[in-house]
């Protein structure tokens, strides 16, 4: 199985039509996602060829549902044009929104995850300001590379930062994924740790789970108490930014770490209470992840 994203997943890309939509569709279509449309208004009714495949152009999320029962949605629309895409996804009651775009403002980002709230509850966000999510050999939504890690298998994984979901895929590609979803590291999101944590642990395939974060904020203390009260399945993780000075942002917008708050030495020990390995690097963390495997694999042996 996977969490949020299958094979059966028909998949819109709102901004197909600009240069990243287009790149990444090619990319997504060739990881064997179901690409069924794009959503541009000022080409409404063309089709664009992307390597013989022929994908259809809508004027409106809403009209793209309509004509291919599409369940989740893509978003490569500029910052400015970002929140009108999420609310017209949310309109159109589309399953999944996955929004890539980064420089959203927060305001937005608050808004039309309240929107999505409060218009029926069905659209759930992953994003801004994230690589999306794949489930290897199933469908792969965003911009993960496909060839990181192409093999399902026993690890789910959820990550703050794109570029360590890479490399933790690669170093972990022998064991493969059930899905890995990278939520984005923006201080308002709209898929947690917590929710990939709750689905992995529902998900009978995915045996153990990666779970990498970063300095700043709260989200990784929250989530070490959700995993002492609700997880069973181990949980390897890494966090983000043990060398970053105090007071000063790292990279994401939500990494900024004010006293003793938020930092990755805290974050370790919040963990580590709830009976978390933490790696120090994430090679280290990988080395974590083979070794519970591996002592899983002689446990069932035996």
């Amino acid at each position: 199985m996977a969490i949020f994203l299958t094979e059966q997943s028909k998949v819109l890309v709102q901004g197909m039509t600009g240069a990243e939509g287009m790149k990444h569709t090619r990319r997504m279509l060739a990881a064997g996602t179901d690409v069924v449309g794009g959503v541009n208004p000022r080409k409404a009714g063309t089709t664009v060829d992307l390597d013989g495949r022929r994908i259809p152009v809508f004027g409106t999320v809403r009209e793209a549902v309509a004509a291919t029962g599409a369940d989740v949605t893509v978003v490569f629309v500029p910052p400015a044009f970002a929140k009108a895409a999420v609310l017209e996804a949310v309109d159109a009651r589309v399953g999944l929104a996955v929004v890539i775009t980064e420089g959203v403002p927060v305001h937005d980002t608050v808004a039309f995850q309240a929107y999505a709230r409060t218009h029926g509850g069905t659209t759930r966000i992953i994003g801004p300001n994230c690589p999306g999510l794949t489930s290897p050999g199933r469908s792969n939504a965003g911009i993960i590379p496909a060839d990181i890690a192409p093999e399902p298998g026993r690890i789910g994984l959820v990550s703050k930062s794109g570029t360590l979901t890479y490399q933790l895929m690669y170093e972990l590609r022998e064991y493969g994924f059930s899905s890995a979803v990278g939520i984005g590291g923006d201080p308002v999101v709209g898929t947690t740790h917590i929710d990939c944590l709750s689905a992995f642990e529902a998900d009978p395939d995915t045996e153990l789970i990666v779970m990498i974060g970063e300095i700043g904020g709260d989200a990784e203390e929250r989530a070490a108490d959700h995993i002492a009260a609700h997880i069973t399945k181990p949980v390897i993780a890494y966090v983000a930014g043990f060398t970053a000075p105090e007071g000063k942002t790292m990279g994401h917008a939500g990494a900024i770490v004010s006293g003793s708050s938020g930092t990755a030495e805290g974050k370790r020990k919040a963990l580590e209470a709830a009976g978390v390995e933490v790696g120090s690097t994430p090679t280290e963390t990988a080395a974590l992840v083979v070794a519970r495997l591996a002592a899983a694999d002689t446990r069932t042996h035996n």
